[in-house]
């Protein structure tokens, strides 16, 4: 189901029923969506007219809210004794397999229970205030913007679906709903910040920030630009959302790059521990285990994998206790706060996006004409971290567009590579192993990510906007036909092409639009249409003379455009 009133009635009557809920979302490709159905054997599918149809009837039961709505409303509304006990199943949340499938994480009503008791505890949300929900519930940041205002009687706001990415919409929704809770992950917080949407929101009382490393210098932006407070959460999928949190000052941490991730939450313990399970002393690096009552079940259907991850507790004498392989290197500071470090393994996060690099190469090694394919995250910072897939074919190299299809009909669009690189071969160390390190930068790769010949800008729009691609992107230059996404982009570095169009022209072009006009030549058009409702004689003779640049077909297609249909 999309986000609606009408999915968190969903949520709430299979929880009332007893049963665990299993977020399918809407955009995932159709192959990914059957594979979760038939991996979670689900018994029962609850949809709508507008995604039944994507789906089949892979499922005994199939309930569709729409077209069953008045069935349901004639249903007894007595109290449900459903009978769930703590330790039962709430949700699965699937995240990404390093196998190349993804995984299916069970968690208890136990954990989350205690997850949202600790949220209320610390910070006491009052029923006159309102949450933002805006996290896809595929998700587990969803699951306390649902619940958390839920429980305490606060008011839930939904952002419309997709809204998420947009900061100027999100500004919008924060203002009209006089929202006070939000959660962001660094990269969009920094988005949002950039965009000037954040000084906006003055109703705004707390930001909860998780996902992602949160850098000491976004903890200073954000300082700067609001009086709400800002919080660093953390914690994976497999103990209930979040295990440990850190207040933000906006100051301090010198020698640290990023924010602590602090202490642990209520009824949960963490352990920086050696390859010997024995505990680091302070300041030196080791692998963040996690106990307690948030940990969840395991992994659904894969007793090794739950095994292997979900260790025997070396510190406890009860029965059943375990700890959590997490994968993550961390540190304790002087203090007892923790410091996250990085990973282990080749596990990265991309835009809060959980993402098993193997995942990805396992789908491109099964393309037809790729021998080999390695994934790697590339970028400096958090916000500028994005995928690029290094490709060995076969024999004749397909169209860079034809193997992002084949992706994109396998896997969501956050696990898509923003670049794509053929190389001879892959190279490898002294010992015969994969050389990661001497894989070619992005940048350095002539003509990296396009398919068409360059050609240059014409006129001082595209030129601007050409500037402007380049530097967001990171490479040398932009022709007027290479397309934004296929160089790279993605929608976080659109917020950043909207915020310096509207400084450089006073222009504010929807996000929505930059998706649709992926080329500089389309959006040089849009920003004309739009100049010209804004426009005065002295302006309208400059613009047309911009406009005798464009082809004949650029000029119709301009006039008929959707964004220009009051001037056509």
């Amino acid at each position: 189901m999309h986000r609606s009133v009408e999915l968190v009635i969903a949520l709430l009557g299979v929880l009332k029923a007893g049963a665990a809920y299993l977020p399918l979302d809407p955009s995932y490709p159709r192959e990914r969506l059957q594979y979760l159905i038939r991996d979670a054997e689900t018994g029962v599918l609850i949809t709508d007219e507008q995604v039944q149809e994507v789906l089949g009837a892979e499922v005994a039961r199939i309930v569709n809210q729409r077209r069953e709505a008045a069935e349901i409303a004639a249903q007894r509304e007595d109290e449900v004794e459903s009978g769930v006990a703590a330790d039962n199943a709430a949700y699965v949340i699937y995240t990404s397999g390093s196998t190349g499938k993804p995984k299916g994480v069970v968690n208890t009503h136990r954990g989350i229970v205690n997850r949202l008791l600790w949220m209320q505890q610390a910070f006491a949300l009052q029923p006159h205030e309102r949450v933002l929900q805006k996290t896809p519930f595929s998700f587990d940041v969803s699951v306390w913007e649902f619940f958390w205002p839920l429980m305490v009687g606060a008011g839930l706001v939904l952002a419309r679906p997709g809204g998420h990415k947009d900061p100027s919409y999100l500004e919008e929704v924060i203002e009209r709903e006089q929202v006070t809770t939000v959660h962001f992950v660094p990269s969009m917080l920094s988005a949002f910040i950039e965009s000037g949407s954040l000084v906006k929101c003055g109703r705004l009382r707390r930001v909860m920030s998780s996902g992602e490393a949160l850098s000491r210098e976004l903890e200073r932006e954000f300082s700067k630009g609001s009086r709400a407070e800002l919080h660093n959460l953390y914690g994976p999928t497999e103990a209930a959302v979040d295990v440990s949190w850190w207040a933000c000052v906006g100051e301090g941490g010198e020698g640290q790059r990023s924010v602590p991730i602090g202490k642990p939450i209520a009824n949960m313990q963490l352990y920086i521990l050696d390859r010997e399970l024995q505990p680091v002393p302070v300041g030196v690096s080791g692998e963040l285990h996690i106990g307690g009552v948030g940990l969840a079940r395991g992994y659904l259907s894969r007793p090794e994998l739950t095994a292997e991850r979900f260790i025997a507790h070396p510190f406890s004498q009860a029965p059943g206790e375990r700890l959590y392989k997490t994968g993550d290197l961390a540190r304790y500071l002087p203090g007892g706060d923790i410091e996250f470090l990085g990973r282990i393994d080749h596990q990265v996060k991309i835009r809060g996006y959980r993402i098993e690099l193997g995942e990805i190469e396992a789908v491109l090694s099964q393309h037809p004409e790729i021998r080999e394919a390695v994934v790697l995250a590339r970028g400096e910072s958090t916000a500028d971290k994005r995928l690029i897939g290094y490709m060995v074919s076969r024999g004749e190299q397909p169209a860079i567009s034809e193997v992002r299809e084949y992706l994109r009909e396998r896997l969501p669009d956050y696990m898509i590579p923003g670049g794509f690189v053929w190389v001879e071969r892959m190279p490898v160390t002294a010992n015969g192993k994969l050389d990661r390190g001497a894989l070619p930068g992005w940048e350095e790769v002539e003509g990296a990510g396009r398919e068409r010949e360059y050609v240059e800008p014409r006129g001082a729009v595209e030129e601007m906007l050409a500037g402007v691609w380049a530097e967001v992107l990171g490479v040398e230059r932009v022709g007027i036909y290479d397309n934004f996404f296929e160089l790279g982009g993605h929608s976080l570095l659109l917020t950043r092409v909207a915020s310096r169009i509207r400084a450089a022209v006073s222009v504010d072009i929807p996000l929505r639009v930059l998706f649709d006009m992926p080329t500089i030549s389309q959006l040089s058009m849009a920003i004309a249409a739009e100049q010209i409702k804004q426009a005065d004689e002295v302006d309208v003779a400059e613009l047309l003379e911009e406009l005798q640049r464009l082809s004949p077909e650029e000029v119709r297609a301009l006039l008929g455009s959707e964004l220009n249909a009051d001037f056509a």
